[in-house]
């Protein structure tokens, strides 16, 4: 009979010196397997408790999203494989008025607070909060892993997270484009701002220090493009509900 990985013998002679060895790497192996069991509930149970996240990869097709539902669906699936789906998630992007579509302001997405990361550390306690004094910054923006993301200084720099937004949280008027066609491109063309979720870059100053409208990206939409600037086709999700 086999005991989590022991092997038993009974063709060997029984004595109280192998059967007490026996018991006490049983009870080793249990006590190790309910530890482990443990740690994982606790982390399940944080995350459950998660409002807020930075996508951990983004979908892979540069910042074409499929549009804001495109882009939500994904923040919703994130949440999900960590045991947070119970929550309704959108994505921090802001839409611009386009071909007869009305703007959308990023902050009106999603929902009134307070919001806090997968460790339980609460980022901001309402709208006013997160696009003022907020605690967002390279510690605090995790992934819905609970990881952190690379910034500045390190490699690869991924702090270029896509937004679409200006610093109060609304989209940007005007034909200039700052979504990507409002996330659902691609290659050469277009551009989309983002901000610094690290709060660095290359100057001292408001802009570099944003973690939500800091530079549009350079050399169009695709995977390379945004990768070229400093980033990698990440986003903000945030619990509406």
């Amino acid at each position: 009979m086999a005991l989590q990985g022991i092997e038993v013998d009974k063709t060997r002679p029984s004595n109280g010196r192998t059967d007490m060895n026996n018991m006490r790497r049983w009870s080793l192996l249990t006590a190790t397997a309910v530890f482990s069991l443990g740690l994982g509930a606790g982390a399940q149970a944080q995350q459950g408790g998660m409002t807020f996240f930075l996508t951990s990869v983004g979908p892979g097709n540069g910042a074409d999203l499929g549009g804001l539902a495109g882009a939500d669906r994904y923040c919703q699936q994130l949440a999900e494989a960590v045991g947070a789906g119970r929550r309704t998630w959108h994505a921090y992007l802001s839409a611009q008025a386009l071909d007869g579509q009305a703007a959308v302001n990023a902050r009106d997405r999603i929902g009134q607070g307070p919001w806090q990361n997968a460790k339980g550390v609460v980022i901001a306690q309402d709208l006013d909060q997160l696009h003022g004094d907020n605690n967002l910054n390279k510690d605090t923006a995790l992934t819905e892993r609970g990881d952190v993301v690379n910034g500045r200084g390190d490699t690869p720099n991924r702090h270029d997270i896509l937004t679409g937004s200006q610093p109060d949280g609304i989209a940007f008027a005007g034909a200039e484009d700052r979504t990507c066609g409002n996330w659902t491109m691609s290659g050469a063309d277009g551009a989309a701002m983002v901000g610094h979720h690290d709060r660095q870059g290359l100057r001292d100053d408001a802009a570099s220090k944003s973690w939500n409208s800091s530079h549009p990206t350079r050399g169009g939409c695709s995977q390379e493009a945004l990768r070229g600037t400093g980033g990698d086709g990440l986003f903000y999700c945030f619990a509406s509900d």
